[in-house]
């Protein structure tokens, strides 16, 4: 017994520091890695997590001790793969062990290289990603490759065709640089890419393209001769992709390890045909950015306080009544890494809603994090749902559903004269007068 009592409270620790949706980015993260000389090569991105409050636990891949989960609990609330050698992970995990921690709302990091195993083929080909086939390909430019004096492949390319979303990337723009030509204007400095490319399955509305390879691009094997047509071709091919899955899980596939390096984050770089040489590359800077994304620092919303009510009460009712005037209201936050600060948007919406919508509304707000409006419940009696679904790109998707029936009058409800019901009423006088009027002349008259 007491050993249960001290294995409970060694636990504790764990389960507090573990994901909450009120501290979405308190995350404990596994790092699998195929060798330990990561940690130092790639320390820049590493420390970076830690200097946001991450708290990383390293293994091999092919640890045979490590395990995603402990009696039915999670460990770990994100896990990031810089294994892409990989042929068989140690422990409980597998392929199938990591799409149910994804299932269960967990993210994930996976980096693949030109050496990328089947099994980390495998697991992009379920999150909707589809790496070359060739395991010897390699994305080529031959227009938007890096000048380097040690790479003459051009597989050393560099990247600038990023997705325009303040959300995902960030407001700031990748190591903006100033330069002056006739008129000054901001030049991105490019990522550095080098590995393999990949395709967004076209069945998966879930995957987006964050960093493209430019028109030029291609996927082939750099040391042959190219006797067929590439099967990726110019901007089509993806280098680095994200997902948002319904459960607002989010993945991070990239077909560059080494993009994630010291050297990568250290490098300067000037693109072919550029004159500007940047001091430094943008991958810093992209993944970080990147990284606050995946990890929900950043684009992470909730939605508290959903309250209704009659205009002119304060309290909720338990039922309407047809033609009721109402009043609906909900608070909205984002998670800006630290805390919890107003959303403020023009686009958030509510329908009252019985098998289609009767009443769809935009909300306003106080810019304050409150949205509300107001509007008349419909002339149909049944049961009926507040919901607010909102999906937005870059932002955790909110569904909200509230019932609540609505009746209509009773029978002393009614009006006793409806003012619109005056021509019938005067119809009805009219032809009882009339006939009273014929029978006195039928009856009387010659």
């Amino acid at each position: 017994m007491s050993k249960l009592i001290l294995l409970f409270l060694a636990l504790i620790p764990l389960l507090c520091s573990s994901f909450s949706p009120e501290t979405p980015s308190d995350r404990r993260v596994l790092v699998l890695l195929d060798d330990f000389a990561l940690k130092s090569s790639h320390s820049l991105f590493f420390n970076s997590l830690k200097s946001r409050g991450f708290d990383l636990h390293f293994h091999l891949a092919d640890d045979p001790k490590i395990a995603l989960q402990r009696y039915g609990q999670y460990l770990f609330d994100a896990l990031i793969l810089f294994s892409p050698t990989i042929e068989r992970f140690g422990g409980s995990v597998d392929a199938a062990a990591i799409l149910d921690f994804v299932d269960s709302g967990h993210d994930l990091v996976v980096a693949a290289d030109s050496n990328a195993s089947d099994l980390i083929r495998e697991i992009a080909t379920e999150c909707g990603v589809d790496f070359d086939e060739d395991p010897a390909a390699l994305v080529v430019d031959h227009s938007g490759y890096a000048v380097s004096a040690t790479e003459g492949d051009h597989t050393l390319i560099a990247s600038d065709d990023f997705i325009k979303s303040d959300v995902i990337l960030g407001s700031k723009k990748i190591e903006a640089t100033l330069f002056y030509d006739f008129s000054h204007y901001m030049r991105q400095a490019p990522v550095l890419f080098q590995g393999i490319g990949h395709s967004l399955n076209p069945t998966n509305s879930l995957v987006l393209k964050v960093l493209s390879a430019s028109p030029s691009a291609f996927s082939a094997n750099p040391k042959s001769k190219v006797t067929t047509p590439p099967s990726l071709t110019g901007s089509s091919i993806s280098l680095v992709s994200v997902i948002q899955a319904r459960n607002n899980a989010r993945i991070l596939i990239s077909g560059s390890l080494s993009m994630f390096s010291n050297r990568f984050f250290r490098s300067g770089v000037q693109k072919a045909g550029s004159p500007i040489k940047h001091e430094k590359s943008g991958n810093e800077q992209f993944l970080n950015e990147l990284s606050k994304w995946v990890f929900h620092e950043r684009g992470h919303l909730k939605a508290v306080n959903v309250q209704h009510h009659k205009v002119g009460e304060a309290n909720e009712p338990a039922i309407y009544r047809i033609n009721d005037n109402l009043e609906y209201s909900v608070e909205v936050y984002e998670w800006s890494g630290s805390a919890w600060e107003p959303y403020v948007a023009d686009d958030v919406q509510v329908q009252f809603y019985m098998m289609s919508p009767y009443v769809l509304k935009t909300l306003s707000t106080d810019g304050k994090g409150r949205y509300f409006t107001s509007f008349k419940v419909p002339d149909v009696y049944g049961v009926f749902q507040f919901k607010v679904e909102y999906e937005k790109l870059g932002y955790t998707s909110l569904s909200l559903a509230k019932q609540i029936p609505v009746r209509p009058f009773r029978h002393n409800e009614y009006e006793r004269f409806i003012p619109a019901a005056y021509p019938y009423y005067g119809a009805a006088f009219s032809m009882m007068a009339g006939f009273f009027v014929f029978t006195a002349v039928h009856l009387y008259s010659k």
